[in-house]
């Protein structure tokens, strides 16, 4: 008996070792939950895809797309310095036009399933931040690596907030280069407007 409660107090202490030894596991599991949540839906939308239309595919990804990224800082981040000189109400309508532009992206790419596998291949600390490595398999060809950039928010939940493509290219770098130019050019209403129309252009013809 007296060697069983020894035993008993020994896979504790190792227990609490083996905790101390990974303190951010809990939060690095939740980092890659939240893009395995945006894998499952994606499929599930694209094996729906004929069916359910552009606007079907839309309305079936806006509150994972919404809950897994942080579109207010990712519009932020895409406007540039422009964004200071915007008023509040210019701000909720860039908020707004993003996050349209960035769902009817998703609808419209990710139209069709024929077989693609989504796989999370692992993750790596970036200074506070997370990068959660993936990969994308196509029926025919080469895995495509798409690594998601993911930040705590005010709430302390990881979001995703850049998407890098092959690993590197910066989706928000790209966006950034392109819409800082037009606030920058023609104006923030202008900017709103072109948001606007490139997400109509992705729509049904």
């Amino acid at each position: 008996m007296k060697y069983i409660v020894l035993m008993r107090r020994s896979l504790v202490v190792i227990a609490l070792v083996l905790l101390a030894s990974f303190p951010a596991h809990a939060a690095d599991s939740q980092a890659q939950s939240v893009v395995r949540g945006l894998y499952a839906q994606l499929i599930a939308s694209m094996k729906q895809g004929d069916q359910l239309g552009f606007d079907g595919r839309y309305k079936k990804l806006e509150p994972v797309i919404r809950a897994s990224f942080n579109l207010p800082l990712m519009t932020r981040v895409a406007v540039g310095s422009n964004w200071a000189s915007a008023s509040p109400q210019q701000q909720n309508e860039l908020v707004s036009a993003f996050s349209s532009f960035s769902i009817a992206t998703y609808a419209s790419r990710f139209a069709a399933y024929d077989g693609e596998q989504f796989t999370v291949t692992g993750e790596q600390a970036s200074g506070k931040d997370v990068i959660v490595e993936t990969s994308l398999k196509p029926t025919t060809g080469e895995a495509i690596a798409l690594n998601y950039l993911m930040r705590l928010d005010d709430k302390g939940v990881y979001r995703i907030v850049d998407v890098f493509m092959n690993g590197t290219i910066s989706e928000l770098a790209t966006r950034r280069a392109e819409f800082s130019s037009i606030a920058r050019r023609d104006g923030i209403p202008a900017l709103v407007n072109s948001l606007g129309a490139k997400s109509k252009q992705m729509g049904p013809s």
